[in-house]
């Protein structure tokens, strides 16, 4: 049987694809270059921030805080092996979120200055103080996260037990990737926090900024399309339902940026529920405490303690 050979193409000779690949290549390489869209890639000698490896330090934070329940290895029963597990795991979170703070500290400082060095001394020594610190707040994360299982348990009569809570309810991620980035942002992390929270976004539909202010016993029951902005204050034992929005009445258009420090979110004070598909927007909001806000309502001026708010009805009469 004769098999029937082409000949191959002489050297240096292009086919019309890679002839219209490598113009297409060629145009990409100039706008990269493009002072205008500098800020669209990153082509240096330092690393980003890893995705992968942020996650890797939310897990294993998640596995100390849940032994058990969160990370790979079935934790051993005995104290001694125990505390063996726990520090190995202690010693490994620092070293990963100690790398990956002060990627995003060098990337932040290259990008406002220019300078692209390897390392920089400044900013290892403040990731190396960031994650310290964090690690410190590890026993108190552990007592907030306790009280928020405890809320979800009391709110929700499904519940079979706090088994489930942490296995299945999405809010208990979300709120947990929360207070972790929280304390994070407050101990001068940057862009880790928002990574952080944006990955339980992706895996939970529920998006808290890490710079929302959230008291003891926070509840978010179902969960999916919660958004809770940046300047929102949250008080204690404050219960959420799916589709709440807890937003900005006025978005800055063009290049104008909000002041630090100025409000744009509003404030829920403690004891307050609030019911699927409620939006509550501006910074100057106040839900008072004990008060209902209904299903689909939508508020943007204050409201005293004890109020109850109607929801907006959408059902349509024949």
């Amino acid at each position: 049987m004769s098999v029937e050979r082409r000949p191959l193409p002489v050297t240096g000779e292009r086919s019309a694809p890679q002839r219209a690949d490598h113009a297409v290549a060629d145009e990409l390489l100039d706008m990269y270059f493009d002072p205008a869209a500098s800020e669209m890639q990153h082509i240096g000698s330092y690393e980003l921030p890893s995705e992968a490896q942020v996650d890797h330090v939310l897990e294993i934070a998640r596995s100390l805080l849940f032994p058990g329940y969160a990370g790979p290895d079935i934790m051993p029963a005995g104290r001694i092996e125990l505390r063996e597990v726990v520090r190995e795991r202690v010693a490994e979170l620092r070293a990963t979120l100690r790398r990956q703070v002060f990627r995003a500290l060098h990337h932040k400082k290259a990008q406002s200055r220019g300078w692209s060095e390897l390392e920089c001394g400044e900013c290892a020594d403040k990731a190396e103080a960031i994650a310290d610190r964090f690690l410190a707040h590890l026993p108190e994360l552990r007592t907030k996260l306790r009280l928020d299982l405890r809320a979800a348990y009391e709110g929700d009569p499904a519940a079979s037990g706090l088994d489930e809570i942490l296995f299945c309810y999405p809010g208990t991620y979300a709120i947990a990737a929360y207070r972790i980035a929280h304390v994070l942002r407050a101990e001068g992390a940057v862009m880790i926090p928002r990574m952080m929270t944006e990955l339980a976004h992706r895996r939970t539909g529920i998006d808290i900024h890490p710079g929302a202010d959230i008291g003891a016993a926070f509840f978010i029951d179902h969960g999916t399309g919660v958004v809770i902005g940046e300047t929102t204050l949250i008080g204690d034992r404050v219960r959420i339902y799916q589709g709440v929005t807890l937003g900005a009445l006025v978005v800055p258009q063009g290049e104008g940026r909000p002041e630090p420090g100025v409000r744009r979110h509003p404030t829920i004070e403690d004891d307050v529920v609030i019911y699927a598909n409620a939006t509550i927007l501006g910074g100057e909001t106040v839900i008072g405490r004990g008060s209902v806000i209904g299903g689909n309502a939508f508020v943007t001026t204050s409201v005293p303690a004890g109020s109850k708010v109607p929801g907006s009805s959408r059902t349509q009469r024949p």
